[in-house]
């Protein structure tokens, strides 16, 4: 119904759990949650909670799962759903905007059921978590010596557009959706962003205590903050840069961002693994379009990714030699 498949591979690590230690399997989902379980036994580390949700929607036909799971531990690890509270509120005059954006669509926690849109009347429901999820295929890395394991992830949201495909093209469903089909989408004026930051961000998790160790917008979010109702506040990283896949090094979290770098382009960054603090950033000649890798050659370590531009890119980088 929401398009929540898993898009990723899960991460396996060795961790220790009040006191025991445990042969870990976790899974970073769209939701925005961890589900982590013992390998050897397919047993949750913690508690995976089936809980009543909201089964109510005007798709005819469609039947919901009174209840879905919610993982005890780790908290997660990007927002869950809509409320008035988590709009967008730099200003008095932008908070206005927002609710008047919203005021037509279905608005509700984590697992609220998607609306057909209905003309002149409710526009559908807003989904947060959008369909490309918290976590998508960019996954998560883990550190085997700390347990921690780190996740980017988006701020976005989706509202589905249902309609009935043409038999006559092959159509054989009920409904079929789309992001961009009939009726209105919550959108506010020259781009502005409909809910609170940050946008994008990097979260470590402590696998051994099922909590976060720290999060970090991913970038500035400079596309943000020059916004002409918004240049002129004081307002802190806002992320929004992307969410590029990570690669752990001894000393390193090593990831690629859209944007940030001295033209404003795509970068590289290597964050301190322990506080999540950004110590590097190279330019990066176009985007990437997948999660780097590192290797040893020669004694001299290098991280390798590919990029875009009209023709993608291998493309290696290191140290100067004897660093």
């Amino acid at each position: 119904m929401w398009d929540y498949d898993f898009p990723t591979h899960p991460n396996l690590v060795d961790v220790t759990v009040d006191g025991r230690e445990v042969k870990a399997l976790a899974q970073v989902s769209k939701q925005g949650f961890t589900y982590v379980f013992d390998r050897a036994t397919g047993e949750p580390v913690w508690p995976i909670e089936e809980r009543p949700v909201e089964i109510d929607t005007n798709l005819e036909g469609e039947v919901l799962s009174a209840t879905q799971p919610f993982p005890t531990k780790p908290p997660p690890f990007e927002y869950q759903g809509v409320s008035i509270d988590g709009l967008v509120d730099f200003t008095p005059e932008i908070r206005a905007m927002a609710m008047e954006a919203v005021r037509d669509f279905r608005l509700g926690p984590l697992f609220t059921p998607p609306m057909r849109t209905i003309e002149g009347g409710t526009q559908g429901t807003i989904q947060r978590p959008a369909i490309d999820g918290g976590a998508n295929l960019q996954g998560s890395g883990v550190d085997p010596e700390t347990g921690l394991l780190y996740v980017p992830s988006n701020n976005s949201f989706s509202v589905l557009k249902y309609y009935t495909p043409d038999p006559a093209e092959g159509g054989n469903l009920r409904y079929t959706q789309s992001a961009f089909g009939s009726g209105r989408q919550p959108t506010l004026p020259q781009g502005l962003p409909l809910f609170k930051p940050p946008y994008s961000r990097m979260t470590a998790i402590d696998l051994n205590v099922g909590d976060k160790a720290w999060m970090q917008p991913n970038g500035d979010g400079d596309r943000y903050r020059n916004h002409p109702r918004l240049r002129h506040l004081n307002l802190p990283s806002l992320g929004g840069d992307g969410r590029g896949g990570p690669v752990i090094t001894k000393t390193l979290l090593v990831s690629p961002l859209t944007a940030g770098g001295s033209d404003g382009g795509p970068r590289l960054i290597a964050r301190d693994k322990a506080t999540g603090e950004v110590v590097g950033s190279v330019d990066l000649p176009a985007g990437a379009l997948g999660t780097p890798m590192t290797y040893m050659y020669g004694g001299r370590q290098f991280i390798a990714l590919t990029i875009g531009g009209e023709i993608p890119e291998l493309i290696a980088l290191a140290l100067p030699g004897g660093r």
